[in-house]
């Protein structure tokens, strides 16, 4: 699945909040540029060829390289952030809230997982103020997976001496699904969110 087929249910297209047409069509030819190829060894004549456009169609909407590298990153981001808020901030028992938030956030990183290849490994290539504006954003993630767990603790429904190294590993667990997800392997990105929840709930000693 390319970039450009990536998309939420509830998108009428993929990066629809980005335009105009153009913009958007460059974005989603630097997505898959820099998932296959890497953010340092993709050039700006890469990504307007892939788009059909000339170089110098690239800079009307983007002024540099690593300005589409940090919108693309802060889209993500942000999608991210929101379906883990929306499950730690719904109904049920922390046991529920977490099965909710590992099943919805890797079904994200497999579903969009050239996306989210980019999204979670080039933070690096940003620029200072933008890689630290993506920190901010990824502590506000991880404070969203520590709150439910923290939850489970205090009510008694979860065994976890560590909160912030077992936040830790349950985010790397979820994230590190964009890395080898294909959609041509044996499981759907929904399918993978259930065994994931399931693994999650072991790692937190949840109805021991």
């Amino acid at each position: 699945m390319s970039a450009a087929e990536e998309t939420d249910g509830g998108e009428e297209q993929p990066w629809g909040e980005v335009g105009p047409d153009a913009a958007r069509r460059l974005l989603i030819a630097a997505v898959e540029a820099f998932a296959e190829r890497g953010y340092h060894a993709t050039t700006t004549r890469d990504i307007a060829g892939r788009a059909g456009m000339s170089p110098a169609a690239l800079y009307i909407h983007y002024k540099t390289k690593e300005e589409l590298l940090h919108r693309i990153s802060r889209i993500g981001h942000d999608k991210a952030l929101a379906i883990l808020r929306a499950a730690a901030d719904g109904e049920g028992t922390a046991a529920e809230r977490l099965t909710a938030a590992v099943r919805s956030f890797v079904g994200w990183h497999a579903a969009h997982h050239t996306t989210a290849r980019v999204v979670q490994y080039e933070l690096d290539a940003l620029g200072a103020e933008h890689r630290t504006e993506i920190i901010a954003l990824r502590r506000e993630t991880d404070a969203a997976v520590r709150g439910i767990i923290d939850d489970g603790v205090r009510a008694g429904e979860f065994d976890v001496p560590d909160v912030p190294g077992t936040t830790l590993a349950v985010l790397s667990l979820c994230i590190d699904v964009a890395r080898w997800f294909n959609v041509a392997g044996p499981r759907t990105p929904d399918e993978v969110g259930a065994l994931y929840a399931d693994l999650v709930l072991r790692m937190v000693g949840a109805g021991e």
